[in-house]
């Protein structure tokens, strides 16, 4: 790149223009090769992952019986969930603002903001561990006698679930996917499945409270060693000084995100919460063992999101519209072609893998089936949730995603007391559609990006005063 811009000083004008778009063009391949590259590693860090929590899930099945699993599991989506949804946006906030500031040098701001967020988002995860404390002693004889203990245990998890989820935005803003998944996707499940089979070798019971134990250890311990990683290789790049906090800019974009990112993560974890309010942990630890042999399939959405977000946030400061279309085409297109062949792949040996969990488990291919159906809809139209919040409609976003969520729970508390099982399977899926062609209709409307896997994603922007 060196020569060429070297060469260009020397052109006569007229084809200095040129030679400009073709610079243009080969920094673009760049962009997406980075893109490509980050996909890669997140792609990878997800097998690894998922090949590490499915393992873990069936020796915990095995070890506890789908009754106790079942408690578990569903405690441990409540942890998660709620640790998740306690950065209140902030964790992605991040990824929105880092980019910009580093593009113009402004240290002082990446200082303050990676500070804020994390003490922003351990402020207010501590005060909701504080109110369900309250709740657990208050109103605790309505709840199930053999919830409380884990409950109480995770309680304890939300903080540092909080800052882990701050820090995992910090290192993908940084574009560090290793450092930003690797904690959370191998290292904690690693630790917690080695912490139960550890205490379980020493004469600890084979019960949700054992598992809830060690997963709040490894919980800690992940999440001190991620922020020790993160605050060294923030040094390095970024030398210490002042920092300039500007809370009310973040928070405005930050309230926004969150109902965008809240009500998605709901999208994908309610279906198990509502199984937990109506049905027996036994049903509960069908269902998750069915959603989760599925979800081997999302790593690779989630994978593609991940290298998006920096790369939509660069091309938003452009006037031109048209590389942006082309790179979120780009993104549709990755999404859904590895989910559709890594989908049947699943599918294919579903019932031995199900069985895996222990023999009553199998009761939950079906599932699978129609859950399959409803994750292929989302990969059609790739991360638009993501596009949207980078292009600013974080407003139009959230509408949109309150609309998918009253979808989801009426589908849920709908169906699942006619069906069961299979109810909460079909509601999912139908919510996921729901999802997918309002962010289709919403992309195409206010961006004129026709964001589908199989459609031409600047066919309207030709047309328009864009092109």
């Amino acid at each position: 790149m060196l020569v060429v811009q070297t060469l260009e000083k020397s052109l006569p004008l007229r084809l200095q223009g040129p030679l400009n778009r073709f610079i243009a063009s080969l920094r673009r391949n760049d962009d997406v090769s980075h893109a490509q590259r980050m996909a890669m590693i997140a792609f990878g860090i997800r097998v690894i992952s998922a090949a590490i929590a499915f393992f873990s899930q069936i020796v915990r099945a095995r070890l506890m019986g789908d009754f106790e699993y079942g408690i578990f599991v569903f405690v441990w989506v409540l942890v998660v969930l709620f640790g998740n949804l306690s950065c209140l946006g902030f964790h992605s906030t991040i990824i929105r603002f880092l980019p910009q500031y580093q593009t113009r040098n402004d240290v002082t701001s990446i200082r303050g903001l990676t500070l804020t967020a994390r003490l922003f988002a351990m402020g207010l995860a501590s005060l909701v561990a504080c109110i369900g404390f309250a709740t657990l002693s208050i109103a605790g004889e309505r709840i199930a006698s053999y919830y409380i203990t884990p409950l109480f245990l995770g309680l304890f998890a939300l903080p540092l679930i909080a800052l882990g989820d701050v820090l995992e935005g910090t290192a993908r803003a940084n574009s560090w996917p290793v450092i930003a998944l690797s904690a959370t996707y191998i290292i904690r499940p690693v630790l917690i499945l080695t912490l139960m089979l550890a205490a379980v070798s020493l004469g600890a019971p084979h019960t949700a409270t054992t598992a809830m134990q060690t997963a709040l250890v490894a919980t800690y311990l992940t999440t001190l060693g991620q922020l020790l990683t993160v605050r060294h290789k923030m040094k390095n790049k970024f030398a210490r000084g002042e920092r300039k906090i500007e809370f009310l800019t973040w928070f405005r974009v930050a309230v926004p995100i969150f109902f965008i990112e809240g009500f998605l993560f709901l999208l994908t974890n309610s279906d198990v919460v509502v199984v937990g309010f109506y049905l027996p942990p036994d049903q509960v630890g069908i269902y998750f063992a069915a959603a989760k042999t599925m979800a081997l399939v999302q790593f690779v959405y989630f994978a593609v999101k991940a290298a998006a977000g920096p790369r939509f946030s660069a091309l938003m400061n452009a006037h031109d519209l048209k590389p942006l279309g082309s790179f979120a085409g780009k993104m549709a297109g990755w999404c859904f072609w590895p989910s559709l062949g890594v989908g049947l792949m699943v599918l294919a040996a579903g019932e031995l893998l199900l069985g895996l969990f222990g023999p009553n488990f199998r009761a939950g291919y079906p599932l699978m089936v129609i859950l399959f159906a409803g994750m292929l809809t989302k990969a059609l139209v790739g991360p638009g949730e993501l596009l949207l919040t980078m292009a600013g409609r974080q407003n139009l976003c959230v509408l949109l995603y309150v609309v998918a969520l009253l979808a989801n729970i009426g589908l849920n508390v709908s169906l699942i007391p006619l069906y069961g099982l299979s109810g909460a399977a079909t509601a999912t899926a139908l919510a996921t559609l729901v999802e997918a062609l309002l962010l289709h209709m919403t992309v195409k409307k206010t961006l004129g990006i026709v964001l589908f896997a199989f459609a031409d994603p600047l066919s309207q922007i030709k047309g328009s005063h864009h092109g």
